[in-house]
């Protein structure tokens, strides 16, 4: 294959930058799951910087040390049509130089797939997962061979235990040596080849488990998912009904200053919808939500565990327009929407529209889930937990399987092979974590705050009680008091509007309601749109037009799921 690609020249063969800094820039580039980010991370021993490559919308992290950055691609995926996999193509068309990471394991086809992507460009090939290999010593053999039939640098490391080094190669720790090829290698690098002739003969496959059983898999694979979010509400309401009462009696006095200030001032810090007011709840109850099940969803990525479970359920969720892939997407929606709705760059483009719309339509959000949790314990209805899950889950797939298009119907999962199960390192979960709480305050927290202004603002000029004394005769469709009404608004709004449901006003019409019409509340109050975070961000992921088009869509599919909830349940119960 001849290259015929542009090369930038904003860079010299050696990759140092003609601006004035002489550090090498280093592209990283691998299939998903290589260990491109625990190689870098532990090479440089830095903390990553994230933004945006070179005028895209996908994120990549830039890892700096004395001598070189490394810029971190999104993973691979040959055969697909993702965001990620796109932009990491465009990353190797315009660098010169380029780290190649392909497994130990499956060493051959790696290289085979991912040669002709880097013909031309000038760099040196990492190969992760050595230590799952058994012949070392006649591995090693094999692949000094390779080099010289590449004419490519080439050095075997275990990407998990590279530990930090200065990039001149010192450091005389254990796996020294395994640094100390890689840094040389980069020094050294040379002009990839499009193919690759000779072959090493070695691959390896993980061992079977019960994930991949025909029959128990899937519900093997269902279970382990929602772990995450069962825990991360367990354990954060835990921490959250001890710090709660402290933090409100903290505020106290700062609410009754707020009193005497001007109308809508005071209505902003301490009216019922203000930052005194709700922002407590944002920090006690959402933050440990997302911070564990950020830290639970990190273990199973850098586990291995995702590809897995990803693999086991493709097959069943394929049939309503989803990928085991999106699904990873949707529960990630339960720590927080807006990570989540990022995170879908990394799917097919047929069915990325189709996993946005279900994540704002079933993630119950870690404001939503602990303040559903709080309604059900108020009306000493706990159990109520049950069904309101079962309902949500099964009216997601159906909303998803009536708004995909037939393409998504039939898209192929794209992974490779089996992942490896192993044990994740702490430095590679936290950076997972903080990548995760570093986008709930970067861009969920600013709209967040935005919309306390406007709802405050709203509550002290009182429309939102307009709002909600119009909309109480349509309650009545749904069987429900007219009292629920400003529920379902402020639930709309913000997902802890829920909330309301048990507040001083409205607590004897929750305690005369049946458990099917607080079920049908809190199930309207939930669904009814994507909270406004929600819907900002997917009109900057997408389009606005498509945010617009999917609240409406969503309007209606709730609007009907709680109809038939509401007398459904009130024929049957």
């Amino acid at each position: 294959m001849t290259d015929t690609r542009p090369r930038s020249n904003s860079h010299s063969a050696t990759g140092r930058d003609e601006t004035g800094d002489d550090r090498r820039e280093t592209v990283v580039v691998g299939k998903e799951s290589v260990g491109k980010s625990e190689l870098v991370a532990g090479l440089t021993g830095t903390t990553p910087t994230t933004g945006n490559f070179r005028g895209t919308t996908v994120n990549v992290e830039r890892y700096e040390s004395d001598e070189f950055v490394f810029v971190d691609t999104p993973g691979i995926l040959l055969g697909t049509d993702t965001e990620t996999t796109r932009t990491a193509i465009s990353a190797v068309e315009d660098t010169e130089t380029v780290l190649l990471v392909v497994r130990a394991t499956n060493i051959d086809d790696d290289l085979e797939d991912l040669l002709p992507l880097v013909q031309g460009t000038v760099g040196a090939i990492a190969v992760t997962f050595w230590d799952k290999v058994e012949n070392q010593t006649e591995a090693h053999d094999e692949l000094d061979a390779l080099a010289d039939d590449l004419g490519v640098p080439l050095a075997p490391v275990d990407a998990r235990n590279v530990s930090r080094v200065a990039t001149d190669g010192g450091g005389a720790a254990v796996d020294g040596r395994e640094r100390t090829e890689l840094v040389s290698a980069l020094r050294d690098a040379d002009e990839f080849p499009g193919r690759v002739t000779r072959q090493t003969g070695i691959h390896l496959d993980p061992p079977e488990t019960i994930i991949e059983h025909p029959l128990l898999g899937p519900f093997v694979s269902i279970a382990l998912l929602l772990l995450p979010a069962a825990a991360a509400v367990h354990f954060a309401n835990a921490a959250a009904a001890e710090l709660s009462p402290q933090v409100s009696t903290l505020l106290e006095p700062a609410v009754r200053w707020t009193n005497e200030l001007p109308g809508p001032l005071s209505a902003v810090l301490g009216g019922d919808y203000g930052v005194l007011s709700m922002g407590p709840f944002l920090f006690v109850w959402a933050g440990p939500t997302i911070l564990i099940f950020a830290a639970f969803m990190a273990v199973y990525k850098q586990s291995g565990l995702v590809t897995r479970i990803t693999a086991s359920l493709h097959p069943h969720l394929r049939r309503v327009g989803l990928t085991g892939r999106d699904l990873v997407r949707v529960v990630m929606g339960f720590g927080c929407n807006v990570p989540a709705v990022t995170s879908t760059r990394g799917c097919s483009d047929c069915t990325r529209r189709t996993a946005v719309s279900t994540i704002g339509f079933g993630s119950a959000c870690s404001y939503q889930f602990p303040a559903t949790l709080a309604v059900f314990a108020a009306v000493k209805m706990p159990w109520l937990v049950v069904p309101y899950l079962g309902i949500l889950t099964i009216t997601t797939l159906v909303y998803a399987r009536l708004i995909a298009p037939e393409r998504a119907r039939t898209a192929s999962l794209s992974t490779e092979n089996r992942a490896f199960l192993q044990w994740p390192t702490w430095q590679s979960v936290w950076r997972e974590t903080r990548t995760v709480i570093r986008s709930f305050f970067v861009k969920a927290l600013p709209v967040f705050a935005g919309i306390v202004l406007v709802a405050s603002v709203l509550d002290y000029f009182g429309v939102l009680d307009v709002a909600g004394k119009a909309l109480s005769p349509v309650m009545g469709l749904f069987n429900l008091p007219g009292e629920t009404a400003l529920v379902v608004v402020m639930g709309s709004i913000r997902k802890d509007g829920l909330l309301l449901l048990q507040s001083d006003g409205l607590s004897a019409t929750l305690s005369a309601m049946t458990p099917v019409q607080v079920l049908t509340a809190v199930y309207l109050a939930g669904v009814l749109l994507p909270c406004l975070v929600t819907a900002i961000t997917v009109a900057k992921e997408l389009s606005p037009r498509y945010a617009g088009r999917m609240m409406l869509r969503q309007a209606a599919a709730a609007v009907s799921f709680s109809l038939l909830i509401g007398w459904g349940g009130a024929i049957l119960f």
